[in-house]
């Protein structure tokens, strides 16, 4: 092989220009840019967070409390180690407006803050006050802020009254933004702001209450956080605090980003996979347009070395320009579009060029355009010279080299490794690598099994005066045919759709179905001790209410299992994360099913027993006897596992993962849950009468949250539906591609048969039966697989059920057929215009 002469010739070759590659140069310039911009935007939203990490948090560091506040010596401590301390509460309540006519409640997420708040960033509001203004008392009457969505509900404006529990507000200003609004997740109500110490009053604060305090603490210049985070941990190991700092502020949705973000980039290379298709497509046409000067060289002496390395430069070159083309469309597209999105992320984000995104952009497309590409230019091998003297000479063999298929391997193997280390999801990466390859081998089966039937229906009996439709079949099984190429570059973009539009339909149906038959009206919380048998009595009373429960309710966290740190024993599990509800009884609850154990006798006595959700006790590894150390409101409680239940958060009912003995509590100051069904047309009543009743009490929607959860996913989900028609955009320009470089076999198609005798309108009715029957083939195969992707991710990852739309399964056939015709009469200008003669003499 002599180099020097490969790359004489590449350079002669590619002086034609890039006109027989704007295919390829598509295909690879739309799936690395869809890669590049979506890594892009990911790594500018992390970027952000870890730049703004402190504002985000409102401090350099922050210790939560569920449920009471931090006693003496945690205080003491927080003192003695930072400069400054701002203290924040915050909980849900109800916001009530009193008018003439009638009186007005929603659900708020209120925030009680200090005069130091915020100590990093600043609030924005609505006229343009400063905060103390805001909250200063005008008329004996605090001032508070509110989120406008909340003003608007309740109908109030600024300088309006409300109240809070028991206790008037009056409306100094509306939020536009607040600084540390990223780190409080998917919140229930809109926000509402108030001083903490004017919650004095308002009987929203009580013991046993459902709060949590927050203390924000600005730490002195070079402070260690591994250190004092490991510190503080340590001496206050079974308080139940949660420790955060501006390294990581809002972990909840900094993961999330990464999953989502990890989750496009694979949908990206799913794009690139289909791409990767056409720029197999395009090389073999090249090639082929190359057989007479190929076998030109081979007859002057060139090897086969020689010709192959002429051709990897030049596709090569080829391949480097199209992934330039797309780093430059994904690295400018976040920044041109930043005006537009920047104010409408939640947390701070400043678009921009990346390089780690756009290199892994780069990497992803230089191994796929690579292989697919190798595997097509391997045609160089079966061109012998002797095309020159006798046409058709070559061989079909269509399978390279073992040489060329060891390296084609190799280089899928280091992309889907690629995939694997840098998306942060390895185990994802590694099953959606698997499902392309399986459904690109699945549909190169069914392209050949395509072209067997289609060879043979065009010469069955039972067709025998349906002209157009065998003319169809004909061409479809016909040794020109580009079936391989047209149902493995849709059929894998449809699949991509298919597998979406299957994950959407069963997450609306469990959220639209299933939930609202057994799920009920409202929860109801904070319900005082004194409280529970008139609420009881006025629920229970109404005539629409058809069901009522109750439970008492603490909040407690799982420090210890048999005397062991419980992450070390079980990890990271999502029970040991947080805070969970804790209840208890003297007798097990009306339903309980026992899977295991005892329930304690009534009037129990002895050591702390608890009964734990039979589910996640096995995921734990716990075993009847296991002892387990909850905190609750900063005292340790270690209760005996004495029964395993089964508990069924599927209702949305009330569910406790942890039920204990009466006597564990000890006199902990608590509140009661209730859930309330009620009938649709009574369940505003409900909702009046219970908070009117007892102005402390907060009710909670199902509905609304539902709703509110549905829309979040729904957003999630046509997110993720607009990066995967990447897929099928790519797909389209694939088809595009196979129609133009089949048009000459199209063309003496139609010259032969206007010879026989058919019209233009038969021969155009043929083409267009044609392409629609292979867009047909490779949406049907694309339900079968995006179906099965579907069930997949459903069971193994939502942790779900799964049932099949067929609604989506109609749409992707009908797509895949319009696509395909649209792709093949676009091309079908030139068959339809062919002089027979011209065409036919050419062809002596």
């Amino acid at each position: 092989m002599e180099l020097s002469a490969a790359a004489n010739i590449a350079g002669r070759e590619l002086r034609g220009g890039f006109r027989r590659f704007r295919i390829l140069l598509a295909c690879l310039a739309i799936g690395v840019a869809s890669v590049a911009a979506v890594g892009s935007v990911r790594t500018s939203i992390e970027q952000g967070m870890t730049q703004e990490g402190a504002a985000l948090l409102g401090g350099d560091a922050e210790i939560e409390f569920t449920y009471r506040f931090a006693d003496e010596a945690e205080a003491s401590w927080m003192q003695e180690n930072s400069r400054s301390i701002s203290e924040v509460v915050e909980f849900r309540s109800m916001a009530v407006v009193d008018g003439a006519q009638s009186t007005d409640r929603a659900l708020t997420q209120v925030k009680g803050v200090d005069s130091l708040y915020p100590l990093y960033g600043s609030v924005q509001l609505e006229p343009d006050i400063e905060l103390e203004e805001a909250f200063s008392a005008g008329g004996g009457v605090p001032g508070a802020l509110m989120h406008p969505t909340l003003a608007d509900r309740l109908g109030i404006s600024v300088g309006d009254a409300f109240k809070l529990g028991t206790k008037d507000f009056r409306l100094a200003a509306t939020l536009v933004s607040e600084p540390d609004s990223a780190i409080g997740g998917i919140g229930i109500g809109p926000r509402t702001i108030v001083l903490l110490a004017d919650l004095d009053g308002t009987g929203l604060i009580t013991p046993g209450s459902l709060f949590s305090s927050k203390y924000r603490l600005l730490l002195p210049a070079g402070t260690d956080l591994d250190s004092m985070q490991a510190e503080t941990e340590r001496l206050f190991a079974d308080s139940g605090l949660r420790w955060l700092d501006s390294r990581n502020a809002a972990p909840g949705v900094r993961e999330f980003v990464e999953r989502v973000g990890a989750f496009l980039v694979l949908v990206g290379l799913a794009g690139l996979a289909v791409g990767g298709v056409g720029v197999s497509a395009a090389v073999k046409t090249y090639i082929e347009s190359k057989t007479a000067v190929i076998a030109t060289l081979k007859s002057l002496g060139a090897d086969r070395g020689t010709i192959l390395a002429s051709y990897l430069m030049q596709v090569g070159v080829m391949v480097a320009i199209g992934i330039g083309l797309g780093l430059l469309v994904g690295g400018v597209l976040p920044v041109a579009v930043a005006p537009l999105v920047e104010d409408l992320l939640p947390i701070p984000a400043t678009l921009g060029i990346h390089p780690a995104p756009l290199a892994e952009a780069a990497l992803y497309g230089a191994l796929n355009g690579s292989a697919f590409a190798l595997w097509s230019i391997s045609r160089t091998d079966n061109i012998k010279a002797a095309t020159l003297f006798r046409d058709a000479a070559e061989s079909r063999r269509g399978i390279p080299s073992l040489p060329i298929l060891i390296v084609v391997a190799a280089l899928t193997a280091a992309l889907v490794g690629a995939a694997a280390m840098l998306s942060g999801i390895p185990r994802l990466a590694l099953w959606t690598a698997g499902g392309i390859i399986g459904t690109l081998a699945l549909l190169a089966v069914s392209s050949i099994a395509m072209r067997w039937i289609s060879k043979r229906l065009a010469r069955a009996s039972v067709l025998r005066g349906k002209t157009i439709v065998r003319l169809a079949f004909g061409s479809i099984g016909g040794p020109s045919s580009e079936t391989a190429s047209v149902v493995l570059s849709l059929g894998l973009g449809l699949t991509v759709l298919a597998a979406v539009g299957q994950i959407a339909a069963n997450l609306n149906n469990a959220i639209a179905e299933d939930l609202p038959e057994s799920a009920p009206s409202y929860f109801f919380i904070d319900i005082q001790n004194e409280q529970l048998s008139q609420f009881k009595d006025l629920t229970v009373g109404n005539s629409f209410v058809s069901e009522v429960d109750t439970a008492p309710m603490l909040r407690g966290i799982i420090t210890r299992i048999n005397g062991l740190p419980a992450r070390d024993v079980a990890g990271e599990h999502w029970v040991l994360q947080g805070d969970r509800g804790v209840t208890y009884s003297d007798l097990p609850p009306e339903g309980t099913i026992l899977t295991e154990g005892e329930w304690w006798p009534e009037d129990y006595a002895g050591p702390p027993l608890v009964s734990f959700s039979d589910e996640e006790a096995r995921e734990l590894g716990l075993k009847i006897g296991d002892k387990i150390t909850i905190n609750i409101l900063g005292r340790d409680i270690e209760a005996e596992v004495a029964s395993f239940r089964v508990v069924d958060f599927s209702t949305a009912g009330i569910g406790f993962i942890l039920s204990l003995s009466p006597n564990a509590r000890a006199g902990a100051p608590h509140t009661h849950i209730a859930t309330v069904y009620a009938e649709d047309q009574g369940e505003q009543d409900v909702f009046k009468d219970v908070t009117s009743a007892f102005p402390n009490v907060t009710a909670i929607s199902v509905k609304e949250g539902i709703e509110r959860v549905a829309g979040v996913l729904s957003s999630l989900a046509a997110a993720i539906t607009y990066s995967s028609s990447t897929t099928l955009l790519t797909g389209f320009i694939v088809l595009i591609g196979a129609a133009a470089a089949g048009e000459r076999a199209r063309v003496f198609e139609s010259s032969v048969l206007k010879v026989l005798g058919a019209t233009r309108f038969r021969i155009l009715a043929g083409l267009a039966v044609r392409s629609a029957l292979l867009g047909v083939a490779a949406g049907l195969v694309a339900i079968g697989a995006g179906a099965a992707a579907g069930w997949a991710v459903m069971v193994f990852v939502m942790e779900s059920s799964f049932s099949f739309d067929p609604v989506s399964a109609i749409s992707i056939v009908f797509g895949g057929a319009v696509a395909s015709l649209v792709a093949g009469l676009l091309f079908a200008l030139g068959p339809l215009n062919a002089s027979p003669s011209r065409v036919l003499r050419s062809k002596e």
